[in-house]
């Protein structure tokens, strides 16, 4: 038995190395770097593997001021769009042409923003067309075009977005910093109000999975949905939840009926926009915005 210990801990560490060498930041490094001094194609996987891609990061940019609805079908080209600088006008028929070239809208964004032969190389090597998987396909320089092309895809999610109550409900309190009503003092309210009567439907933005389905004492009954893409939304302060944790729904299914639970001065609905975890104001990504008045406030 003795005798087999030194070949045993000899095979183990052989096989720490190997994980070491294929499966770690430092080995792709050293195996990216052999590759290109002996002229060879390295088999590493790029850094981006190992950080998973950066492609869920807050935008950088102010969506432009839309002039009028946005079509579904177009909302990816306005986000690629506000990215880019250029009119939607201009984005759309070269996503289109991309998409029809590589197979899905995630591809065609990255050709957009990466080139086209990058997107096509990572279409060729990456497990699926989920621009997460793209990206991981790509060597790790393509960081901030891969950034740039995720900020794009969830612009566009933003600009999809339906509303959660009848557009006749009026806004009694807007987006950003205001004089908190119970607590005092200068304070970001990160989403919008809705003076909805209590009972009133609440329905989902888009489809998505129910991240969270519950109660506490800030934000009364919340129902937090994940659309995908880094874009989530939140419906606090309801009377009562329909879905549970863990729930997929469709784009204008009921999941509440609005109320007065949590922390509230009066009935109403706080509907509020995510994207990649800091929250933006849900009316920059529409052009028919529902009145301001005053009413109920957090």
């Amino acid at each position: 038995m003795k005798a087999r210990l030194p070949l045993i801990e000899l095979l183990l560490s052989g096989l720490c190395l190997w994980a070491a060498w294929y499966y770690t930041p430092a080995g792709a490094l050293v195996r990216t770097a052999g590759a290109w001094f002996f002229r060879t194609r390295s088999t590493a996987r790029p850094l981006l593997a190992y950080f998973g891609a950066g492609t869920l990061v807050p935008p950088r940019v102010q969506p432009p001021p839309l002039a009028g609805p946005v079509p579904p079908q177009q909302a990816l080209a306005y986000g690629a769009g506000a990215v880019l600088g250029w009119n939607h006008t201009e984005t759309a028929p070269r996503l289109r042409a991309l998409a029809q070239k590589l197979g899905s809208d995630d591809a065609a964004t990255l050709a957009l923003f990466c080139g086209e032969e990058s997107a096509r190389y990572a279409v060729d090597e990456a497990a699926s067309q989920r621009l997460e998987d793209l990206a991981r396909a790509l060597p790790p320089h393509s960081e901030a075009c891969v950034a740039r092309a995720a900020q794009a895809m969830m612009l566009g999610g933003a600009y999809a977005l339906g509303w959660p109550v009848n557009e006749t409900i009026r806004v009694t309190s807007p987006f950003g910093v205001r004089e908190h009503p119970i607590l005092g003092g200068s304070r970001l309210h990160a989403g919008v109000d809705l003076g909805a009567a209590p009972g009133t439907s609440v329905r989902a933005a888009a489809a998505g999975v129910v991240r969270r389905a519950s109660s506490d004492g800030v934000n009364g009954r919340i129902v937090v949905l994940d659309h995908g893409r880094g874009v989530s939304t939140m419906y606090c302060h309801n009377d009562s939840v329909l879905v549970r944790d863990g729930q997929r729904v469709e784009k204008g299914q009921v999941i509440a009926r609005s109320g007065n639970t949590g922390r509230t001065t009066g009935p109403h609905l706080h509907y509020q926009l995510d994207l990649a975890g800091q929250p933006a104001d849900p009316l920059r990504y529409r052009a028919e915005r529902p009145r301001v008045g005053a009413g109920g406030a957090d």
